[in-house]
């Protein structure tokens, strides 16, 4: 078996990563969507909203955890834009995190609908719909309250995933207090439960293009047809457009407001001087 196991190495890093980001997308809708189905299934009699919320963070987290020591557990293309727009990530990686991203939702959709074939034909009587009571598309993406207008919307999407990015960039700074690496996945969680508690019912908190587009495009091929691109008055961008806004607003205002006043470390602070023939000041090395 380690003989055979050698030969599907794949030495690749690009194409190592990207298989991590799908791994770890669909470890994340895997639970997530899986929660949704058995509570709408059930008619909430095998949990509620909160478990819906658990099984997002716990998905997220397990999901960081399968890939965190190979791609950096982006999980989310508003994440790997913003990460590319700090200089922290290739820009020419983008495009291949985003697609394996979307592909690991869109598998991991397929296998809840695959879980949960009998419970959603008994649930809806066999007619696979977006809107209405037996609704069940909105176990995979996203949908608007009828309440909530696409401005709304936006705004929603806009602040949720700004509130995301703020929470993950604190979590991953070094400079504002180090963490055991071992809990860092676990508070990314802890952060995406808090979202859902606070900021999930006007719009479901997709805060993830990956994660609404992938279950969308998966119901629009498995049988739930065009409806899902036009329910909520065609609300289908919302979820991708502006958690990308939402994660570059995010980002912006923690660099402006904690990152970019951190003092340097001493081999920062040379680099700076250096040419001047000035003694630098800043954290020296221990």
């Amino acid at each position: 078996m380690e003989k055979l196991l050698r030969k599907c190495q794949i030495r690749n890093q690009l194409v190592r990563e990207c298989m991590a980001e799908c791994l770890g997308v669909y470890i994340l809708i895997l639970f997530g969507c899986g929660s949704v189905a058995q509570v709408t299934t059930s008619q909430e009699k095998n949990g509620h909203y909160l478990s819906i919320n658990l099984g997002f963070a716990l998905g997220v987290t397990f999901g960081i955890f399968a890939s965190r020591g190979v791609s950096g557990a982006h999980l989310n293309p508003a994440v790997t834009l913003s990460l590319c727009v700090l200089g922290r990530h290739p820009w020419i990686k983008l495009p291949f995190y985003v697609f394996f991203q979307v592909v690991g939702a869109f598998l991991a959709a397929a296998t809840v609908a695959l879980q949960y074939y009998d419970a959603i034909q008994a649930f809806t009587g066999g007619e696979l719909t977006a809107t209405g009571p037996t609704a069940t598309a909105g176990i995979f993406s996203t949908y608007p309250a009828d309440y909530l207008s696409l401005w709304g919307g936006i705004v929603d999407q806009v602040i949720g995933t700004a509130a995301l990015l703020l929470c993950v960039l604190a979590l991953g700074d070094q400079k504002n207090g180090s963490l055991p690496d071992g809990l860092q996945p676990v508070l990314v969680g802890a952060a995406v439960l808090v979202l859902g508690i606070s900021m999930g019912s006007n719009c479901g908190y997709a805060l993830n293009p990956a994660r609404d587009f992938g279950p969308r495009l998966f119901t629009y091929i498995a049988g739930w047809g065009v409806d899902v691109f036009r329910a909520g008055g065609g609300w289908w961008w919302v979820p991708i457009v502006a958690p990308c806004i939402g994660a570059l607003l995010g980002t912006l205002i923690y660099q402006l407001m904690v990152e970019v006043h951190h003092p340097p470390t001493f081999q920062e602070a040379k680099k700076e001087v250096e040419l001047e023939g000035v003694e630098p000041e800043g954290e020296k090395p221990t």
